[in-house]
């Protein structure tokens, strides 16, 4: 519990109405979460507008609105008070609130359009086999030391993220790994946390439904290294040709990493099989189980960070050989005849062509390369083409299927994937996504190569407003006779 006026002083403060000694017993921008004491934050979102649901947070019994527009009418006993960013005051006042959390972390934000989530756990898996605890805040999951948490979001509000670390540090955590999402950067999700460093991986075409332009995705994404101080460390990737724009503004230390140019932190493929790579990173050869020039960068990165975190260097090669693959990621289940399958999460056009790239450096002329992939429904429409044009250029046969249709019609969806191609193109459209991953396993001769892309982790698929069981996993051992098999 804290006074209100504690939190105000976090933040800039246009008009007040009422008490500021008030005691406030929680926090939440949702109306059905409002309980007796708490105070409500009334933000304006893309759908619905925090302010239309004042009445019902005041009925529920908030102590105190926080809010752009002071209703007409204020409710008697409850504190109005206006800002001119609601979500900005809900970061800085959650992170007083929790007493800074952050502050008492090595706080690290990756950000970039492919490579976060692996980037995130490699760090916190490295990290405790180090030694330490550690958090994770990630697509996948959330960590706090050993003890998993369900994810919702890539980054989680602003309240969500300051209850995790605190939980964080009440559990002895010395260190925090967390995604940083486009969207939460622009919805000042991040805002208000002390950073020790930020990576930046790669940005390629994504979000546009949401940002509109690629300038703007690209401004979303430099906003998060202009904001860090001048202590933290900022690792941008030499190989993007944005890498260099993200850090130009940040008052940050700037390092960085390559494969392929100089740079601080250097790394090169030297072998590549379907168990593991061979790297020589920073002079030294290191095989580590992870696959991919894609993988191959996360890997750089994470040994980058790692280091500029303080940690002995061989000490962090030792462990690197000893990470695994992240659930969903280019993770690999084989058939007892041969036939191989890769579930992955890539769902963008550079994710895409990046692990198929992969499986062509290591397949042989003989085998067949069969790929099931979707696009989700209400969600970015211009990558849609891209994405069928790329499985078919790389694919011995493409299967075209859903995704995560939401409230998009699955057939109108493949017309828009289809759009465009040759009609030469060899491909089969298959909305049903387990019969899709079905015929691919059917359609597979022993010691072929079968990729299903665009879902990884997720266990779900979303139908409308609902999430229904669908794991890729679970029906490729399906398919396979596997069923149970781990």
């Amino acid at each position: 519990m804290k006074k209100l006026s504690e939190l105000l002083s976090a933040t800039t403060v246009g008009e007040l109405l009422g008490d500021p000694g008030t005691a406030i017993h929680g926090l939440t921008y949702d109306s059905r979460a409002v309980g007796t004491g708490d105070c409500f934050f009334a933000v304006p979102g893309t759908l619905r507008d925090g302010h239309d649901f004042i009445p019902a947070a005041v009925g529920a019994g908030a102590a105190a609105v926080v809010c752009e527009r002071i209703p007409e009418t204020p409710a008697p006993g409850v504190v109005y008070v206006r800002v001119p960013d609601a979500a900005g005051a809900m970061a800085d006042m959650a992170a007083a609130f929790y007493d800074h959390p952050s502050r008492e972390l090595r706080l690290v934000g990756i950000t970039g359009t492919n490579g976060k989530t692996t980037t995130a756990t490699l760090l916190y898996d490295l990290v405790r086999a180090l030694g330490y605890r550690a958090g994770l805040i990630s697509t996948v999951v959330y960590r706090i030391d050993g003890r998993e948490v369900e994810a919702t979001h890539t980054t989680p509000d602003a309240i969500r993220l300051n209850a995790l670390m605190r939980e964080m540090v009440d559990a002895g955590c010395d260190y925090c790994f967390m995604e940083c999402s486009s969207h939460a950067i622009v919805q000042e999700r991040t805002r208000g946390l002390d950073f020790a460093g930020g990576i930046f991986s790669n940005i390629t075409h994504d979000h546009l439904d949401y940002h509109k332009t690629f300038a703007e995705y690209i401004r979303a994404k430099k906003r998060f290294f202009d904001a860090l101080p001048a202590g933290a460390f900022a690792l941008t990737n030499a190989d993007d040709r944005n890498g260099n724009v993200m850090v130009q503004n940040t008052a940050a230390r700037v390092h960085t990493y390559s494969l392929r140019s100089m740079a601080d932190f250097r790394c090169k493929i030297v072998e590549m099989h379907l168990d593991g790579m061979l790297l020589r990173l920073d002079g030294r050869e290191l095989w580590v189980g992870l696959l991919g020039r894609f993988n191959a960068y996360n890997l750089l990165a994470v040994y980058a960070a790692a280091c500029l975190l303080g940690f002995d260097r061989e000490e962090v090669l030792r462990v690197l050989s000893t990470l695994h693959p992240v659930s969903g990621r280019f993770e690999i289940l084989r058939a007892a005849n041969g036939i191989s399958a890769v579930v992955d999460y890539a769902h963008t056009p550079d994710a895409l062509e990046n692990v198929l790239r992969t499986i062509e450096e290591i397949r042989t002329p003989a085998q067949q390369l069969i790929v099931v992939c979707g696009c989700g429904g209400d969600r970015d429409r211009t990558k849609r083409p891209e994405m069928a044009q790329i499985a078919v250029q790389h694919a011995t046969t493409a299967i075209f299927t859903s995704d995560n249709p939401r409230h998009e019609s699955p057939e109108a969806i493949l017309d828009e994937m289809i759009a465009g191609l040759d009609p030469a193109a060899r491909y089969l459209r298959i909305a049903d996504r387990a019969e899709a991953i079905r015929t691919a396993v059917m359609l597979a001769r022993p010691g072929d190569v079968i990729l299903i892309a665009g879902k990884g982790h997720e266990t779900y698929q979303i139908v409308g407003d609902v999430k229904h069981h669908f794991d890729d996993r679970e029906e490729v051992r399906k398919a396979f006779g596997l069923l149970g098999a781990h």
